[in-house]
C-alpha cells in the first residue's frame, strides 16, 4: 500500500472518529441532525478557546470529558487505572 494511501485512511479513521463523538455526545438528535447549528456551536467553542477564558474552558471540557469516558467503561465494565487528579465542577 502507498504512503499516501496509508494516510487517507488514517485520516478518514481520524474524521470518522471525530464524528462519532459528535454523536456519542447526543447533539446530533439534540439539534435535529441540523447540521448549520452543529457547526455554529462549533465555531462557538473555537471562539471560547482562543478567548482569554480558553484555558480555563479547556480544562473544564477536558475533565468532563474524562469522566464521562471513565463512566463509559465502568458501565462496560472495563479496568479503570487512571491517575487520580483535582478536576474542576463548574461549568464552561
Amino acid at each position: 500500500m502507498q504512503t499516501w494511501q496509508i494516510e487517507r485512511r488514517k485520516r478518514t479513521r481520524h474524521l470518522i472518529e471525530l464524528g462519532g463523538l459528535v454523536v456519542k455526545a447526543g447533539v446530533v438528535d439534540l439539534t435535529g441532525d441540523d447540521r448549520a447549528t452543529i457547526f455554529g456551536a462549533l465555531l462557538w467553542m473555537a471562539n471560547k478557546l482562543q478567548s482569554e477564558d480558553g484555558d480555563h474552558a479547556r480544562a473544564l471540557w477536558a475533565a468532563k470529558g474524562k469522566r464521562a469516558f471513565e463512566d463509559e467503561r465502568k458501565e462496560r465494565g472495563e479496568d479503570i487505572h487512571t491517575t487520580s487528579e483535582e478536576m474542576p465542577h463548574d461549568e464552561a
